[in-house]
């Protein structure tokens, strides 16, 4: 009789990550856009509608290289909601109720920047002439705006960068992408604290992220280096025994012990697009070591070591508490997962073309 015997699951590999799975955020869908809640994969419609979580969906679908006619059609419906979210001076109102009534005005919160980082990837990445088109006009209506907050800069710039890698010459998108960087700022001179403000909060990697971009576009080589540093510093304070384990709600503080929950999908999405982002601009394959922990998060390599998504439903879990997932399966998490998979294809492809067939 073996006494104490404890087994010990395999290693997570990047050939367990599925394929991008569209079927909840199209149950999430309707003729109007993307309802923003759900009580585990049932929508609330009392909840309504809102430009942050259509962005995000017309961002995620417009990144499809060889989209089928269900995600065109998805993007298609979100881009036509934030055209119709969109003021004539380029601000976005955010709230829709089920029966279709704003409860807002157009402003320049979040949404604004991630409804002008959704309108910029589709701008230069859709496949669809049109959308193209009709994603650039709004585009450009916003980039007449700037926000006064520096988390809806940094979406914002990101989505500037996609249409100056398309155009290196556009100077509204070059001003916008420059501007979005000097609102993150960057690490001040403590080698112990490697960021531009005292506090982690939310979307932190998209905040190097940027930098990284504007760096890399508008041919400012110490800003890049200071981007790649605060990404590069960042990850090493997410990690956890080798694991990725975010910032969670509430955020960290210098000199304060961490608290590790409730850790939000969106966050380890936010960090596979930021590795990834690195790794695209600079090739350097140690890159790929945190982008793919940020896709095993998902998978069940995080702080209780628990699977984030519904293989069932194709829907993301709302949260991670120290208790395991809240079972919840709203917009704003499986567009997380859609995302961060996309990625792991990427990823798959890159590592299966190198010799060795993995990672570095």
């Amino acid at each position: 009789m073996s006494v104490g015997l404890r087994l010990v699951p395999p290693p997570i590999q990047l050939t367990d990550a599925p394929a991008p799975n569209w079927n909840h955020v199209a149950r999430l869908s309707d003729d109007t856009g993307l309802l923003e809640h759900a009580r585990n994969a049932i929508v609330r419609r009392e909840h309504g509608y809102c430009v942050d979580d259509v962005g995000r969906g017309l961002l995620i679908a417009s990144r499809e290289p060889r989209p089928t006619a269900q995600v065109v059609g998805l993007a298609e419906r979100y881009l036509a909601f934030l055209t119709h979210a969109q003021g004539p001076d380029g601000a976005f109102r955010n709230r829709m109720s089920f029966d279709r009534r704003w409860a807002d005005e157009p402003g320049l919160g979040d949404w604004w920047g991630r409804a002008m980082w959704g309108l910029g990837t589709a701008a230069t990445r859709s496949t669809v002439p049109w959308i193209r088109r009709e994603a650039a006009g709004a585009f450009r209506s916003g980039t007449r705006q700037r926000s006064p907050w520096p988390r809806a800069m940094a979406y914002a710039g990101l989505g500037a960068a996609e249409v100056l890698r398309s155009d290196p010459h556009d100077t509204d998108a070059s001003a916008l992408l420059a501007d979005a960087a000097a609102a993150v700022g960057v690490p001040g001179p403590d080698p112990g604290w490697v960021w531009p403000t005292a506090e982690l909060t939310y979307a932190n990697p998209t905040m190097a992220e940027v930098v990284i971009a504007a760096g890399d576009l508008l041919g400012d080589e110490p800003l890049l280096r200071s981007g790649l540093r605060m990404l590069a510093w960042l990850c090493r304070e997410q990690d956890n025994a080798g694991h990725l384990s975010t910032v969670p709600v509430g955020g960290w503080r210098s000199g304060v012990p961490k608290h590790r929950f409730d850790q939000q999908p969106i966050e380890a999405a936010a960090t596979a697009d930021a590795c990834a982002a690195a790794l695209a601009v600079t090739g350097d394959d140690r890159w790929e070591e945190p982008l793919f922990r940020a896709i095993a998060w998902f998978l069940g390599d995080n702080d209780v070591q628990t699977v984030m998504y519904d293989p069932l439903t194709g829907g993301c879990y709302d949260g991670l508490t120290a208790d395991g997932p809240n079972l919840n399966q709203g917009a704003e998490s499986t567009l997380a997962l859609v995302s961060t998979l996309q990625h792991a294809r990427t990823l798959a492809t890159r590592s299966a073309t190198r010799p060795s067939g993995g990672l570095a």
